[in-house]
């Protein structure tokens, strides 16, 4: 999936193996160290793993930060069947929920159509004076500003007999 060119249009770069198993590290010690992260996304009777999606902790230097943030990454050949969004919304729905956050983030390149697509669905909001250059990306690059998007709690439509 990291390999994949339209898979990571919008990254800065493309990882090679040793930094996609980084990656999976990582992901791994934050499900250690808060207990939560991004879930593997299997699709029963077709793929064990079609990406993944969840949540994520930033702590760089910005405006924002530090936060947690929805987000997501599918194999190409899932696109457009709504995983993301659901996905997104389970994530959503255990920050809040379970986590009793009061804000998650979602971020992306401002060129990121179809993410931004998938933040609206959820009930995201955007302003565009939340914009910001990334600093972990160089300032040369075409995917360096990035858009963010936001949900409050209270802005959250849960399901269930309690709304």
């Amino acid at each position: 999936m990291n390999s994949d060119p339209a898979v990571m249009e919008h990254f800065p770069w493309m990882p090679d193996r040793a930094e996609s198993d980084a990656l999976v590290r990582r992901i791994e010690r934050l499900f250690e160290q808060r207990g939560h992260g991004l879930w593997a996304v299997e699709v029963p009777g077709v793929t064990p793993f079609a990406g993944f999606v969840g949540l994520g902790y930033f702590d760089f230097p910005a405006h924002f930060t530090p936060c947690v943030e929805v987000g997501w990454r599918l194999a190409q050949q899932f696109w457009g069947r709504g995983y993301a969004t659901e996905g997104g919304r389970a994530a959503l729905e255990f920050g809040f929920g379970t986590l009793g956050l009061e804000e998650i983030v979602s971020m992306t390149y401002e060129g990121n159509l179809r993410s931004r697509a998938v933040m609206e669905r959820l009930g995201m909001t955007h302003d565009p004076a939340d914009d910001f250059d990334h600093p972990n990306i160089p300032a040369d690059s075409r995917v360096r500003r990035h858009v963010l998007y936001r949900i409050s709690a209270g802005r959250f439509p849960r399901a269930g007999p309690s709304r």
